[in-house]
């Protein structure tokens, strides 16, 4: 189970996170077989807002892509999608690829690609186009996909057109890479709200709403705020010193992205409600237990992991599943093989580990620059663990 006192280390140390003012305020859940344990410390905000509570409203970012994952997987249990066939005919404009000599050749100094993009690539991230670490302009395919708006930076959807006119624009780039060749971050996600769209006849919100969030009593997760909940919205930071993210009013109202990679809020209730799910203990079997394990493996080759244009230990310990990073080692005390799940970049992270049935969730909302975890994450991973006392 987990120990009263090592829980009362957890909440001493994030306490001191929020007198010092790294974050204002904080939410987090450490779940193990039955037994869940809550802290809320703080506020919503830099010198007031609400406290801080479970049904606190998050910019979740990138933990948008387990749920993306999943709902992709719900539509290959239903032949309505196939893992391993092209996706050429529900997203045409990803058809017949042409594919850059090296990340920095010339647009036109390309090479026809050795085969179609699959809705594996798209899950795995190896689909050949992706975030890259260096200046927007290093090299010539980030400065076309920059110009293009296609979201190559932090999340923001608002600020991209429908899904149309961004899979034609996208459509429009070389690949960096042979499909199955390289790992490459974020743009499959939203590759895969497209696909399920067009695949369900829905749009990505609303099969999201209809199939998934509705059956998870997910009352509070979505793609905008409603007007009587915006007041439960944690105002967002980023940079030293913090600055905000945005306003709060421009999440009332729904973007012309729906962006599977990063767009959704949502809260640590709604997040406990997925991850149960996940780990067969809630109510609702959205999934199959064959299903689940599939999504929840890693499914990178070792010369897949290897990241010159990404932080380069990333898979030291783990490889990538469908949507989510899977421990595949111990590396720290937090690394039970089999651990599932991903962070946001604007302060949030999730993990399910099968292994130890347990759910953890640390809510803030405060971004951070570096695609390494900070501080409190990683001690927050630590403090869960430390806990379990059997």
């Amino acid at each position: 189970m987990l120990s009263t006192m090592r829980l009362r280390r957890l909440r001493d140390v994030l306490t001191g996170y929020v007198e010092r003012g790294d974050v204002p305020g904080v939410v987090a859940l450490v779940s193990r077989r039955g037994q869940a344990h809550v802290e809320a410390i703080g506020t919503t905000a830099y010198g007031g807002g609400r406290p801080m509570s479970a049904d606190t409203v998050f910019r979740v970012s990138s933990m948008s892509k387990p749920v993306t994952a999943a709902a992709v997987m719900m539509l290959v249990e239903e032949c309505r999608l196939r893992l391993d066939d092209p996706v050429d005919a529900l997203l045409p404009e990803l058809a017949d690829r042409r594919v850059l000599r090296s990340l920095g050749a010339a647009l036109h100094d390309t090479v026809p690609a050795f085969r179609p993009i699959t809705v594996r690539d798209l899950l795995t991230f190896t689909w050949g186009f992706g975030q890259v670490l260096a200046p927007p302009d290093a090299y010539p395919v980030l400065k076309a996909a920059v110009d293009l708006g296609i979201g190559m930076g932090e999340p923001r959807p608002r600020e991209m057109p429908d899904q149309d006119e961004w899979l034609k624009r996208l459509g429009s780039l070389p690949l960096m890479a042979q499909p199955g060749e390289r790992w490459l971050y974020n743009t499959g996600s939203d590759v895969l709200g497209v696909l399920v769209a067009r695949a369900s006849g829905l749009s990505f919100s609303d099969f999201l709403q209809e199939r998934m969030f509705t059956a998870l009593e997910m009352r509070d997760t979505g793609f905008s705020v409603p007007v009587g909940s915006i007041d439960r919205l944690a105002h967002g930071y980023w940079g030293d010193p913090p600055e905000p993210l945005d306003t709060q009013e421009e999440w009332l109202t729904a973007p012309p992205f729906f962006s599977g990679g990063g767009g959704l809020v949502s809260t640590m209730d709604d997040f406990f409600a997925f991850g149960r799910m996940l780990l067969r203990a809630g109510e609702q079997r959205l999934l199959s237990r064959p299903a689940l394990e599939l999504m929840m493996a890693d499914h990178l080759t070792s010369g897949q992991k290897v990241l010159p244009h990404w932080v380069p230990d990333e898979f030291e310990a783990s490889g990538w599943g469908f949507g989510g990073k899977v421990t595949t080692r111990r590396h720290t005390i937090a690394d039970t093989p089999g651990r599932y799940g991903w962070d946001g970049g604007l302060g949030t992270s999730w993990r399910v580990d099968p292994a130890e049935e347990m759910i953890t969730i640390l809510m803030t909302q405060r971004a951070w620059l570096s695609p390494s975890p900070p501080p409190i994450l990683r001690d927050f991973w630590t403090l869960a663990y430390q806990a379990i006392d059997d």
